[in-house]
């Protein structure tokens, strides 16, 4: 197992009190594998990113967990020890918007080179020799090392960030909403080459989207997390052809279906306040399975077939 979290609990101090970003949140991850994490916007997806990354805000309490990255607890090392051994090393990450994680005042090809610069001590020529081969590798031409971010379109600055995630060839890469911003047909390429590169670089991805359907089209599992909780894991086609959980088959009829005479259908309600959240299961203010004891006690993790589901409803 290349990647083990346990317990992972996240809070954020805000004006109002502690919010509950994530709640013991736990799951591996395998060489070459890709997990796909899914759920609303709120629901803690991109703070269990940052947390892997240690890149939280100031404003976040890491309260509970470990990470273990092929032994080791990288949740346990000193911040310089994480950033010259693990950070962008060992796990990298493509952040949530391209052109937010582009200075629009460097050309893009420094920008891929200087983690080679900074990290590896390379010369700048070797640097950006082996920047222009990255840009390749992510099918982009040569020449658009000297361009500025505004020359590009929004699928180039896509490419562009994952040539930096890729560029000290780490062993997982955390995808952040990779796709959220371009369109269908970009999308596709996109995920296309993500495909590509996981299989000729054995990489293995966290990828994160709130698209459940875009998940499955790279997704070896797929994690649904609600309101800070993983409340299914399994693989992606149990996952996707049983769901388990209320809120993964609620997730699921939203989606327009081409084959089906059915229109998708909604989740009602709203996700909860994290500062102030319902008592016992989360989702039993939206759910349409709910029982006495959801509105008690927080449901605990149970084994069905190949999936883990924390709901109430498999409690024999």
């Amino acid at each position: 197992m290349m990647l083990e979290l346990k317990d992972l609990t996240v809070n954020y101090l805000t004006d109002r009190g502690r919010l509950k970003a994530l709640n013991k949140v736990s799951f591996s991850l395998s060489e070459g594998e890709a997990l796909g994490v899914v759920g609303e916007s709120g629901s803690g997806k991109t703070t269990l990113g940052l947390s892997l990354m240690r890149l939280l805000p100031k404003n976040a309490e890491l309260l509970e967990g470990k990470a273990i990255f092929n032994g080791l607890d990288i949740f346990g090392l000193l911040e310089e020890e994480f950033r010259r051994k693990i950070r962008w090393k060992k796990i990298s990450m493509v952040f949530q918007g391209a052109m937010n994680s582009l200075n629009p005042v460097i050309k893009v090809g420094h920008q891929v080179a200087e983690p080679l610069i900074e990290h590896e001590n390379l010369p700048k020529p070797e640097a950006y020799r082996r920047a222009e081969e990255a840009l390749e590798q992510v099918g982009l031409n040569r020449q658009v090392f000297h361009c500025y971010p505004h020359e590009l379109s929004g699928g180039m600055k896509q490419r562009i960030v994952i040539a930096m995630a890729l560029i000290l060839s780490p062993k997982i890469v955390i995808l952040d909403e990779p796709t959220s911003a371009l369109d269908v047909s970009i999308q596709a390429q996109i995920i296309n080459l993500l495909k590509k590169l996981k299989w000729e670089l054995s990489l293995s991805f966290i990828f994160i989207t709130h698209d459940i359907s875009l998940a499955s089209d790279i997704s070896d599992r797929i994690a649904v997390v609600y309101a800070g909780e993983i409340v299914e894991i399994g693989p992606s086609e149990d996952v996707l052809l049983n769901p388990k959980h209320p809120y993964t088959k609620e997730l699921l009829e939203s989606i327009p279906r081409i084959t089906l005479d059915k229109l998708p259908s909604f989740i009602a309600g709203s996700p909860p306040d994290m500062v102030d959240p319902p008592k016992g299961c989360k989702f039993h203010p939206r759910c349409p399975e709910v029982m006495d004891i959801c509105y008690r006690e927080e449901p605990k993790d149970f084994t069905v077939s190949k999936q883990r589901v924390r709901c109430w409803l498999y409690n024999d």
